[in-house]
């Protein structure tokens, strides 16, 4: 079975589309599958690391902004015109038609699906937006609360669709740490606090955190682990305010074991994106912060259901954090209903491979 991405990850749309793509293609790849990457060399581009995991990678070029559309809400986060990056995407594949082709862009719907249609034997689409038309067989969403409504005016009849965060693709070493991690949580301690905002966190969201970490009180012995990606624009301002802070603090960069991090902390402090689901599998509390607007379904639900704690302004940090400490068994029990680690199995089963 031949699998092609079309996935990309920049500054300004984080590393988590890479990510949950190159966690199907490794399972894929374990299961025989040959998979490859197509992606435009954005400025914060994951291209070395998905090379470093295995894959080739088929790269393209940035074109200028008034290169690109404006068709779509996200059009600017392509790089080029839809019709520039079918062609370019047409030169790769028409080699060899392959069995699937998985798309993870908010910037392309059925305009490209229909130019590639014949370079391809199935689409499979990854979405959050339920914001634009696709022309594919299966499409994935795994936003928690995600209904078959939400896409009905935008997918073909016979399209299959796979919804809700039961299809959270992560990684096995979730799953895996799943019953540990659920073990240690009943009975609550408060002797790791994780913060992580995503892989760029442009925004620099983690650096207004640890100046309110500093006014906390916390246990003396309380561990601070600060989670960010080598590709972060603001990751030596991190480490330069970590030496203000009264408690023991470690900033990791680009880690390959996050399963196990999440698993050993007490509480996070975490952005409203994919990782939500690896917090959930592990059952970590969490509170959580809105950092882009296609956060915001997953926001509301998770927050109307008490299931994290939501935090609308960053100054609140000390105060929320200190009613949160009496709370964490019951948001632990919650967040470990919303998703079991096993989503990639369940997606799997519908790309032919059991």
């Amino acid at each position: 079975m031949k699998v092609i991405f079309r996935v990309d990850a920049s500054l300004q749309m984080g590393t988590g589309h890479v990510m949950r793509c190159l966690t199907l293609a490794q399972v894929l790849k374990e299961n025989g599958a040959d998979a490859e990457f197509i992606c435009r060399k954005h400025k914060g581009n994951l291209i070395d690391k998905i090379r470093l995991s295995g894959f080739n990678v088929h790269e393209l070029e940035v074109f200028e902004e008034t290169e690109v559309d404006n068709k779509l809400a996200h059009s600017h986060w392509l790089g080029a015109t839809q019709q520039q990056d079918a062609d370019d995407c047409i030169e790769i594949l028409k080699a060899e038609k392959s069995d699937w082709l998985i798309i993870d862009h908010y910037a392309l719907d059925e305009q490209w699906q229909k130019r590639l249609k014949p370079y391809y034997e199935k689409l499979m689409v990854i979405d959050d937006l339920a914001d634009r038309k696709h022309q594919c067989d299966v499409l994935l969403d795994q936003t928690f609360g995600r209904q078959q409504e939400d896409y009905s005016a935008f997918i073909p009849e016979g399209c299959k669709l796979l919804l809700g965060s039961q299809y959270a693709l992560l990684r096995p070493e979730f799953s895996n740490r799943r019953e540990y991690s659920l073990k240690r949580r009943t009975k609550p301690e408060f002797k790791q606090l994780l913060v992580n905002m995503g892989g760029v966190d442009i925004d620099n969201i983690t650096e207004k955190i640890i100046r309110e970490l500093e006014s906390c009180v916390l246990p003396n012995d309380i561990k601070i682990v600060i989670v960010m990606g080598g590709s972060a624009p603001h990751l030596e301002d991190v480490r330069i305010k970590t030496d203000f802070l009264p408690y023991k603090t470690e900033v990791k960069v680009d880690v390959d074991n996050m399963a196990e991090i999440m698993a050993d902390s007490d509480m996070a402090i975490g952005a409203a994106g994919s990782t939500t689901w690896e917090r959930c599998c592990l059952g970590l509390p969490t509170i959580q912060l809105l950092t882009a607007d296609n956060q915001k379904t997953v926001f509301k639900l998770l927050s109307k259901g008490g299931i994290v704690k939501d935090l609308n302004s960053i100054e609140k940090l000390p105060k929320y954090i200190e009613e949160f400490k009496s709370n964490l068994g019951r948001s632990s029990l919650l967040s470990s209903k919303v998703c079991d680690g096993h989503g990639v199995n369940r997606v799997m089963q519908y790309l032919g491979v059991r």
